[in-house]
């Protein structure tokens, strides 16, 4: 399906639309009697029919409607909010995505079928009492005559672009017909010859005359779609006494060129308008953010194209350097500067709020928690914290896998907690902050801690440690995340399969990020992920190596320092070096990827940290800082986890770009070389 069409259009809002209404509905468990919050889920229910219905999903439109008959009677007070409508509108939320993946003019589904039938019943409704609607069917006045209500005024004149849009004004009028008796007038006074006429545009409005005994309320949601972008107004008509008999005051007149038709007779011609709205038209007087929906390979590709713009910038400048002409320096120094900004802005396109992946998690919270008989509230702080687009779509797995575990072994149920003398509803915490060029997010659980005795235990029984190896807390912490470690008794549908915490350890090692755990017997455990604002485009610490050069991720550095001949002898022949005072491993880069040719003699030990500790890479030279556009080294070296990229420098050779983790991985894995003498 084109990602353009009004059809994708309406799927993606439609998305939009089901996410508010999981998220209102949670926040709705917590404060039944919210009226405000019953009126958005309302509306947003209405706006999924009436647009599901003008696309031709009528079994979206015909299941909704059930929810919006469930939701307008606890809106006029005739029922009431419960644990089993909340779970209802779950439910139905789940069902209409379901719906909606089905093609264009589906059945209902079974389960959609059952859905109905727990509503009917919870608003005590037999089966023949409530008939699925598609559209709103009109009523014609005579059928309405007799009924009681208040008469208003409905001035309306659509919006610009109102069919393009997918939207046809026949079809809210008719909505307007279906709650009561009225009149409909249309402008005609604005309708040029013949020969003007511009099938795009629309030339028309209208005055109704409604009489209703349903409230504005009702009259509103007929133009939800539309309400910001039209001239709109709903008067009510007073009421004045005609020799016994009650009738509106203000007929409604045809003025100039207009003419006027009873909604029963004459229908209003269904074509391709866009009516043009004089300024200030707009219901609201304040201006709206405007946004502009684009797909997400578009946004790659112009990320890629500003990467190889940056890597020729480079190289312009180190020509202009080499040069060393006045007349070349200056414009090379004015696109470095452009094209920094031009990166900056693309990059911060590609940044979104990391509460749209925190909204996600009540959900799940809500219905795990039932699952396992305990209470939970999920708290979030620092939603508005922003990250790159990819780092975002793959956080979301690892932090499931957390969050499930979370649930499942840290919080206690409430009889053991209170027995413990805690609230008998468990807290989880999901927090993001900025931490320089990081974003840290912290899952925090008040439960009962990780046992350092049971994972020691499992470890042995496992053969992943020796019985008389000694580990520290942190030491011990990390065993969790080895493949197929579980300390769960029994497996369930949560977890204990000894699956999970390894993924999480692998996708953040591929995000280039890292995992702290903190965690004290009896209060609970904190889990840390330091993560990469971006994967496109980031500052790199240039460094040489036997006359290759590589980058090293700027994120991770903290400092320099050398590294004389004399003193790799000391600190008896073990790879450390005193830092005002404090002894820092290293690693020789040489030795471990086996490079030739002579060593200088002054070498340079760069100094980064990794998980809460400093270690040091010692290189032959630092060259400077360099910004680095990531490049994929491709499937056939997929393998290679000492390096998470490349890049191309100004003088077109490959540099790679070190992974630290995978680095500290690999020489763990394998046996020291012997070193040069």
């Amino acid at each position: 399906m084109n990602a353009s069409s009004p059809t994708a259009t309406f799927l993606l809002e439609a998305e939009d639309l089901l996410t508010q209404i999981e998220d209102i509905v949670l926040d709705l468990g917590k404060q039944a009697d919210d009226g405000e919050a019953i009126g958005r889920l309302f509306r947003a229910f209405h706006t999924i029919k009436g647009s599901g219905a003008m696309f031709g999903f009528e079994s979206v439109a015909s299941f909704t409607h059930h929810i919006e008959n469930a939701l307008d009677k606890v809106r006029n007070g005739e029922a009431r909010v419960t644990d089993q409508l909340i779970q209802l509108i779950l439910a139905s939320r789940d069902q209409i995505t379901e719906l909606l993946a089905l093609p264009q003019g589906s059945a209902l589904t079974p389960g959609a079928e059952r859905i109905i039938a727990e509503v009917r019943a919870f608003l005590g409704e037999s089966t023949e009492s409530a008939k699925p609607v598609v559209a709103a069917s009109a009523q014609s006045p005579a059928a309405t005559a007799g009924r009681q209500g208040t008469t208003w005024l409905v001035s309306f004149v659509p919006p610009q672009g109102i069919v393009v849009s997918g939207l046809e004004p026949t079809l809210l009028l008719r909505d307007l017909r279906s709650l009561g008796a009225c009149e409909i007038v249309t402008h005609l006074e604005t309708v040029p010859s013949l020969q003007e006429i511009e099938v795009e545009r629309c030339y028309l409005s209208w005055d109704i005359r409604l009489t209703t005994d349903r409230g504005i309320d009702a009259i509103k949601d007929v133009f939800i779609f539309v309400e910001d972008e039209s001239k709109l107004s709903i008067t009510p008509l007073p009421t004045v006494a005609t020799g016994g008999a009650m009738r509106a005051a203000g007929e409604v007149t045809a003025p100039g060129k207009t003419e006027s038709m009873p909604a029963s007779d004459r229908g209003v011609p269904a074509a391709e308008w866009e009516a043009p709205v004089a300024a200030g038209a707009s219901k609201r007087s304040t201006a709206k953010d405007s946004s502009v929906r684009v797909p997400a390979d578009k946004l790659d590709r112009l990320v890629n194209l500003v990467g190889e713009l940056v890597m020729n910038q480079s190289r312009l400048a180190q020509v202009a350097a080499r040069l060393g002409d006045a007349d070349l320096a200056g414009p090379a120094e004015a696109i470095e500067r452009l094209v920094g900004e031009l990166r900056d802005s693309v990059l911060g396109i590609r940044m979104m709020p990391i509460g749209t992946t925190f909204s996600r998690f009540k959900r799940l919270v809500h219905d795990l928690s039932k699952d396992l008989g305990k209470e939970v509230d999920l708290v979030t702080e620092g939603a508005d914290t922003e990250l790159d687009k990819t780092v975002l779509d793959q956080l979301g797995d690892p932090l499931v896998h957390l969050i499930r575990n979370s649930l499942d072994h840290g919080i206690e149920t409430p009889e053991r907690r209170t027995a413990s003398g805690k609230p008998a509803k468990g807290t989880l915490r999901l927090t993001a902050s900025h931490e320089g060029s990081h974003v840290v997010v912290s899952i925090h659980d008040d439960g009962k801690g990780l046992d350092t005795d049971a994972i020691r235990s499992k470890a042995l029984e496992k053969g992943l440690i020796g019985p008389d190896q000694v580990l520290s807390d942190r030491e011990t912490f990390a065993l969790i995340f080895l493949p197929g470690f579980s300390t769960a008794k029994q497996v369930t549908a949560v977890s204990g399969r000894g699956v999970g915490m390894d993924v999480v350890k692998r996708q953040i090692d591929a995000l280039r990020g890292g995992i702290q755990i903190e965690s004290t017997r009896g209060a609970g455990t904190s889990i840390h992920l330091t993560l990469p604002l971006t994967l496109a485009i980031i500052d790199g610490l240039l460094v040489e190596l036997g006359g290759d050069q590589f980058i090293i991720p700027m994120s991770v550095v903290t400092e320099n320092v050398e590294l004389q001949r004399s003193e790799r002898s000391r600190h008896n022949g073990r790879n450390t070096i005193a830092v005002r005072g404090e002894l820092i491993p290293y690693l020789r880069l040489r030795e471990l990827f086996e490079i030739g040719g002579e060593e200088p003699d002054i070498e340079k030990i760069v100094i980064a940290r990794h998980d809460g500790q400093r270690i040091g890479l010692v290189v032959d030279r630092v060259l400077g800082s360099h910004q680095t556009v990531i490049q994929s080294l491709g499937r056939f070296y997929k393998h290679i986890e000492v390096c998470s990229g490349a890049t191309i420098m100004g003088n077109g050779r490959v540099a790679l770009i070190f992974d630290l983790a995978g680095l500290i991985t690999h020489v763990k894995r394998t046996p020291a070389p012997a070193r040069a003498a």
